[in-house]
């Protein structure tokens, strides 16, 4: 099949097609294509899985979110669920057996193969976001002896078991990691040349702990499509290849994201009203906190608003800038922790660049919020208040949307997750005190 179908002309085929008719068109349809169609709520998802060969199913499955697994599973009856877990590499069944209750692992664990049984009782002992917890066991091993006509031999084998073969990994009788051979090497040397003669011993590889995010960092920095995770004494345990990273750096990325807005990394789009409430409600909760804050700060200065009325004109202006500035630097920072940018070493660069950012553009703000408040109030030392005001909580605002993620990631706090409360109340407050407090000293001059 040359032709590209749509994803409704691929409805179609799957819908209307027997299993047989399917046949012809396996090899031309693609398991994320087909995932987008089951994703459409009209359709009976199982008819159509059930017409599907269990490998495509696996593949299928492995292309899956993780919180939409378990429900897809659970259409099949029991047996047929053990049929298709056992086809997936083992690091999808370990992902996709952590959510489940423990009596109903032990089940898998029993009806799967013994040896990929062995391996996912492993991986789950491991922390989801360590190397662990991302390795694959299943990786092409061979010996330094081996010449290539035999390793392309052995090859055509092994490489039906396991989920990448992008590298060939260099093993000595105790497993203990000794060099590895890409696939281009191998194809272009000679039938009779030695394995260990063009291997290269100089290995990149991760500890069972290591972070996903620092595992990322090495993908990003060597371009590697899988590395090898290796345990104390160098004996080799699996693999963590790219397609796995760019799963990792996607749901770092999303965390971060949802985190900075307050809400919780596990809320779905579709989710429930109830999940998302729950998962919404304590931000706003405490950012209602901080607002009384600021609001306790006008309250002080009511008198100066009441004989200035122009004043709450501008009041929010002031602290909606001073939240941008500071937005803008606790964004930069928290992505900088989060991708190894931001280091001991640059620190201080990076600070003395914030706080100089801010100086700039804070006077360039500043400058032209003082002409609008100067032609506004027709007082030309309103529009000082309003400059100076401005100066100055751009200025805070940058050093604290700095200060506020380097410090929680000091108290071992994700930065993300609180940074943007305490970035906003610095900001409004001390926005509101700035401005309210220099018109309340130069009020004689505002009447």
């Amino acid at each position: 099949m040359n032709d590209v179908l749509t994803k409704d002309s691929l409805k179609a085929l799957l819908i209307d097609s027997n299993t047989n008719e399917l046949q012809q068109y396996l090899e031309d349809l693609h398991p994320a294509d087909i995932l987008e169609v089951l994703r459409d709520r009209d359709l009976n998802k199982l008819e159509i899985m059930e017409k599907l060969p269990t490998r495509l199913l696996a593949d299928i499955f492995e292309e899956m979110e993780e919180e939409e697994k378990e429900g897809f599973l659970n259409l099949f009856p029991e047996p047929a669920q053990y049929i298709i877990v056992n086809e997936m590499t083992s690091d999808e069944i370990a992902d996709l057996l952590s959510n489940f209750e423990p009596k109903r692992i032990t089940r898998f664990l029993a009806n799967i193969g013994k040896e990929a049984a062995e391996d996912v009782k492993e991986l789950l002992t491991y922390e989801d976001d360590t190397a662990g917890g991302l390795m694959a066991s299943e990786f092409v091993a061979i010996n330094e002896s081996m010449n290539v006509k035999e390793t392309l031999k052995y090859l055509q084998i092994a490489v039906l078991d396991v989920e990448s073969a992008y590298y060939l990994y260099v093993l000595d009788a105790d497993d203990i990691l000794k060099g590895i051979v890409s696939l281009r090497e191998l194809v272009i040397s000679t039938f009779d040349t030695k394995i260990g003669d063009i291997m290269h011993e100089n290995v990149k590889s991760v500890p069972l702990e290591m972070d996903q995010e620092e595992v990322a960092a090495l993908f990003e920095k060597y371009g590697f499509q899988a590395i090898p995770v290796t345990d104390e004494k160098g004996k080799m345990l699996g693999i963590i290849t790219v397609d796995d990273i760019i799963e990792v750096v996607r749901e770092e990325a999303t965390e971060d994201i949802l985190r900075l807005a307050g809400v919780n990394e596990g809320e779905i789009i579709d989710g429930s009203t109830f999940a998302s409430v729950k998962s919404r409600l304590p931000w706003l909760s405490v950012n209602l906190v901080t607002a009384m804050l600021a609001g306790a700060t006008v309250g002080i200065f009511s008198d100066t608003i009441d004989k200035v009325v122009i004043l709450a004109a501008f009041n929010p202006i002031i602290a909606g800038m001073g939240g941008n500035a500071g937005t803008q630097s606790l964004t930069l920072i928290v992505r900088g922790i989060a991708l190894g940018e931001f280091t001991k070493e640059n620190a201080k660069e990076v600070f003395r660049k914030e706080i100089l950012v801010g100086l700039v553009n804070g006077l360039a703000i500043g400058a032209l919020i003082a002409v609008i408040g100067m032609l506004w109030s027709h007082k030309p030392v309103f529009g000082i208040v309003v400059g100076i005001s401005m100066l100055a909580n751009m200025c805070l605002a940058t050093i604290v949307g700095y200060l506020v993620p380097v410090a929680l990631k000091k108290l071992k706090i994700d930065p993300a997750l609180a940074s943007a409360v305490f970035v906003t109340t610095f900001t409004d407050v001390c926005g509101f005190f700035f401005f309210l407090g220099l018109a309340t000293l130069l009020l004689k001059y505002l009447l």
